[in-house]
């Protein structure tokens, strides 16, 4: 299957509308939605949503375009349009969310809490659009699903994949021939629905606030390491590990620590703000 970027042309304007930027918007817009309805569900104060989500945009990208621009030493990728990296974007974002929460006085375990899910789902709809652009694809293949990228970030020939990736492509084959790759931001967003329905199902139980946040960093670090193994990548430092793999291993130990640590015991309160709407230094009259 050939497979081109979804592209909408906008008039008179120097740029135009990507499935990336459609599907980046939607993410954020579901994990708000998701983290309302997560409120509404506990009788608490629904505009945490909006705060998590506002935070979460600012240092998300903020933390995508340095975790990028540290990979390449490209500064000026600060200022283009592409050059957002998932890592640096969960943890810039996930910093300021938490920092956000901090200011307003919300326990960091139910920030986490309300979280989880909406991270496993808003990922999922975040790698469809990288797959609306021809980004991230994976290593060459020949199952039935394998799809072409004439038109990818970079196009998926033989020579880009040989010259940029190292990856072994058949010997004497012309390097503009267009190979069939594996779809890997198609595995991802499924696999991560399926992270999304299994916490979002036990998000309803009677266990203590903040585990499920350790659980969805097992089932991200888990789901990037293995995706990493098919991927096609130029960041690989250590054998046949890339840096994102490294991460995952982080990410999996952080998650199994949290897991552990609060899967029994009391809950925190979910404090003033999240309760009444009262701010810090504020009084309710």
């Amino acid at each position: 299957m050939t497979v081109y970027p979804f592209i909408i042309p906008l008039p008179f304007f120097p740029h135009e509308i990507t499935g990336y930027g459609l599907m980046m918007m939607v993410a954020f817009l579901m994990g708000g939605w998701l983290v309302t309805l997560e409120l509404r569900r506990r009788g608490l104060r629904e505009d945490y949503a909006a705060d998590m989500v506002a935070a979460a945009v600012v240092g998300g990208i903020i933390g995508a375009k340095l975790w990028y621009v540290a990979l390449t030493g490209d500064p000026g990728a600060l200022f283009s349009r592409g050059g957002l990296v998932w890592y640096g974007g969960f943890i810039g974002g996930a910093g300021a969310v938490m920092l956000n929460g901090w200011r307003l006085r919300v326990p960091l375990r139910w920030t986490m809490q309300l979280g989880a899910p909406a991270l496993a789902a808003a990922y999922a709809l975040g790698r469809v659009g990288c797959f609306l652009v021809n980004d991230d694809y994976g290593r060459p293949t020949s199952l039935p699903w394998g799809m072409r990228f004439p038109e990818g970030l970079p196009p998926s020939t033989a020579g880009n994949l040989a010259q940029l990736f190292g990856i072994p492509v058949p010997a004497g084959i012309n390097p503009s021939t267009v190979l069939a790759v594996h779809p890997t931001q198609l595995y991802e967003a499924g696999i991560m629905i399926a992270a999304f329905m299994v916490l979002w199902s036990l998000g309803r139980g009677g266990r203590p606030i903040g585990w499920l946040f350790g659980l969805y960093l097992i089932f991200a670090g888990g789901e990037r390491f293995l995706i990493e193994i098919l991927r096609a990548k130029d960041d690989r430092f250590l054998g046949p590990f890339t840096l994102a793999q490294l991460t995952s291993v982080i990410l999996i130990g952080i998650g199994a620590w949290l897991f552990l640590r609060w899967r029994e015991g009391a809950s925190p309160a979910p404090g003033n703000y999240l309760e009444t709407g009262a701010k810090a230094g504020s009084s309710m009259t």
